[in-house]
């Protein structure tokens, strides 16, 4: 039968993660709940001989001399600017040089008056009392004296001599009073007396002091209005500014569509987009358009943005680059004006390629999030975006592309044809896509393994990861092999740093007591039986005793099959395999523990999915009340709560009855399992087949068959450095 026929929808990310858990995790917990830029030009100009009085010969000479010293100027002129235009990246933010040359002006109008200032003090020479008398007094030079600012005086001297000369004069009083004596003393009459007269004067500095506040706020002003009508990022005129950055092919890390690996099918849709635009005449010529934009979305690590990294690097395109959260300010209108600004730098730049990263940050539907005027704000910035992308003033020339992890909450106006064409889905690839997306990290590292039988195993041991994922795992091999003092990266190195991830880091320091080893011990080897003896259950590949992670005593390692639809006995099987660990409490010991409770979260995250979401239970029907919007008012009455409490009830019920009857049955085999774990610690698979004897059923898992059982590298958990 066609699987696309079957009435069974998918599961929802959060709900397959509870239904399939990454690789099967089972945790011992304890108590605690745990532009094109503008190239900058600088012309040098070039001297030009001045005709001299000289002889005809030598003028020829030297004009033909200087001629060619000009040319061979003018040819390294030319050098100097193509090296300069090779630059522009660097300047496309640069000022035109106006608020540099403001700053020289006026620096060279305030330096000049303080030299003068300077200058004319200091031209004045400076005496004493005694020197004045004498020199210039007791001689009759002295024509009238004038006290300025009752602090020193200005002596004018008779026609013919120096002119005016300048002294101290502390006291005015005392000033007065040795000028009277002097007078006195040399016979002066009355009448012939040297007349003295008081002004006062202002000091340039002082004067400049007085202004130089209303100076520097109009200077400031100035300056902030040039930058602002110059397109600067800076200051109150630059915040309505666009905050795109332009990729730099020469700068930039540049990544290509060979490092962007276990996505084919995304990558040839983003690979048409690059097509398109280096070569339109190959689609127009058949009347096609090139679509406005695409949504890349998809869970967290999987590739969207490298995805459009690879399309920067290998455009041949301008391409911008911009966060969703990059439009929202605290300021009325910037986000608008930014989105217009993008768009009239791409257009400018045309063909060109937007990126929008998060753009759920300003796509989300609008109506929804009750948040009066900032939500009014940020639907206006998406009003702006929708008009930009298909209005009167949009562009057949500029792409958009936008990544987010929530497409289900953008706008149903942004999503439509028109503005967002395409849909790709980037989603958590498959065994053969991890194998692809370990060989391109694998190459970056040391290591003497085959890489191709090495990233098939490791693709086989790490089902559910991410790209992001993988990428995490190889760089904690290198550092795990570098701790070590390795001088290559082993498989030893991989298997704990997929174990690393997964479980986290080991806590050696914790000490458990032996009445606490015993009940870890116990509990995972409830789930190992399980796991060994449910038809359904997850293959397992190690259980461990040794604590893990924030608050895990143990756990036990499954290896799920890649598969897309789950059946009511798959999952029966699940919750009967995550509750063994309370079960074997149960069994073997008087009381119970605390260390099941991420096991109960799973189990009812699975069995309320199974009523409320996958129409699984008779007494409620093929209903849906999904509540992944977190409403407060709930989809159904009080009465089918409660019978949807039942139904969970009775589900979780009937999965531990049946785990029960089989560790009943199984008792010596637990004690076995047991006893190992608290002997070594750490079981493999093939210490669970020497003890137990072979699976009674046949794994559903290929990865096992293709990729660990036949694998050279060494059974898993048991190769050495």
């Amino acid at each position: 039968m066609n699987p696309r026929l079957l009435p069974v929808q998918r599961i929802p990310a959060q709900a397959a993660r509870l239904a399939r858990p990454l690789l099967g995790l089972r945790s011992f917990a304890t108590s605690q709940t745990s532009i094109r830029s503008g190239i900058l030009f600088r012309q040098q100009q070039t001297l030009q001989p001045t005709a001299l009085p000289l002889r005809r010969s030598f003028s020829s000479s030297f004009f033909q001399l200087n001629s060619n010293k000009s040319n061979q100027q003018n040819n390294d002129n030319n050098n100097n600017n193509n090296k300069n235009s090779k630059k522009s990246n660097k300047d496309e933010n640069r000022p035109d040089g106006e608020p540099t040359k403001f700053y020289l002006v006026f620096g060279a109008f305030v330096g000049t008056v303080l030299l003068i200032n300077l200058f004319l003090e200091s031209s004045l020479p400076g005496l004493t009392w005694e020197e004045f008398r004498t020199n210039f007094l007791d001689r009759g030079l002295v024509d009238k004296i004038t006290v300025v600012n009752r602090n020193y005086a200005k002596v004018y001297l008779h026609d013919g001599h120096m002119g005016m000369v300048k002294f101290n004069i502390g006291s005015v009083d005392s000033f007065e009073r040795k000028l009277e004596n002097a007078q006195d003393e040399l016979g002066i009459p009355q009448n012939e007396r040297i007349p003295v007269s008081y002004t006062t004067e202002g000091s340039i500095l002082a004067s400049i002091a007085t202004f130089l506040p209303t100076i520097l706020l109009i200077g400031g002003l100035l300056y902030i209005t040039k930058r602002g009508a110059q397109g600067g990022s800076g200051g109150i005129f630059g915040v309505g500014k666009s905050k795109a950055k332009l990729f730099n092919q020469e700068t930039d890390i540049k990544v290509t569509f060979k490092d962007v690996a276990g996505m084919d099918e995304a990558k040839v849709e983003i690979m048409e987009f690059v097509n398109f635009l280096k070569n339109p005449k190959k689609y127009e010529r058949l009347g096609a358009k090139i679509p406005r934009g695409a949504i890349l979305s998809g869970p967290p690590g999987t590739g969207k943005t490298l995805v459009a990294k690879a399309t920067a690097g290998e455009a041949g395109v301008p391409f911008l680059s911009v966060s969703g959260s990059e439009f929202v300010e605290m300021f009325v209108g910037v986000g608008s004006s930014r989105v217009r600004d993008l768009f009239k730098t791409a257009r400018k730049m045309a063909p060109s390629i937007i990126f929008i990263d998060e753009i759920d940050a300003i796509g989300k539907a609008r109506g929804q999030g009750g948040q009066f005027g900032g939500n009014d704000e940020r639907e206006s910035t998406l009003n702006q975006m929708l008009v930009e992308m298909d209005g009167f003033g949009s562009s057949d020339h500029v792409v958009v592309l936008a990544g987010t992890n929530r497409p289900d909450i953008l706008d149903p106006a942004l999503l439509r044809p028109g503005r967002f064409d395409r849909h790709i889905n980037i989603d958590k690839p498959d065994i053969e896509g991890r194998k692809a997306i370990f060989k391109v990290y694998l190459k970056k590292i040391k290591t003497t393994l085959d890489l191709d039988e090495l990233s098939g195993r490791l693709s086989a041991l790490t089902p559910g990861f991410a790209g992001a994922d993988v990428a995490n795992c190889v760089n904690e091999a290198a550092l795990i092999a570098a701790r070590k003092g390795a001088h290559t990266v082993n498989i030893i190195h991989f298997e704990q740093a997929i174990e690393r991830v997964i479980a986290g880091l080991e806590k050696k320091s914790r000490v458990l007591s032996p009445e606490e080893r015993k009940t870890v011990a116990y509990h995972e080897a409830g789930h190992a039986i399980c796991g060994w003896y449910f038809k359904y259950a997850d293959p397992l590949l190690k259980v461990s005793i040794i604590p893990r992670g924030q608050g895990a005593l143990g756990y036990a390692q499954y290896l799920p099959p890649d598969i897309q639809l789950l059946s009511t006995a798959e999952l029966s099987d699940r919750m009967a395999m995550t509750l063994g660990g309370r079960v074997s409490e149960e069994i073997h010991f008087s009381s119970v523990t605390s260390g099941a409770s991420d096991d109960f979260k799973k189990v009812t995250a699975i069995a309320t999915n199974m009523v409320t979401t996958w129409g699984m239970s008779e007494k409620i029907g093929w209903l849906n009340f999904d509540d992944g919007q977190q409403r407060f008012n709930k989809p159904f009455s009080e009465t089918t709560g409660q019978l949807i409490d039942q139904e969970v009830r009775r589900i979780i019920q009937e999965a531990h009855d049946k785990c029960k009857k089989l560790l009943l049955e199984k008792k010596h085999e637990v004690g076995l399992v047991a006893e190992e774990l608290l002997a070594k610690e750490v079981i493999t698979r093939e210490d669970m087949i020497r003890l137990l004897g072979p699976r009674p059923f046949p794994e559903r898992n290929d990865a096992f068959d293709k990729y660990l059982d036949k694998s050279k590298l060494g059974d898993f958990g048991k190769t050495n450095v």
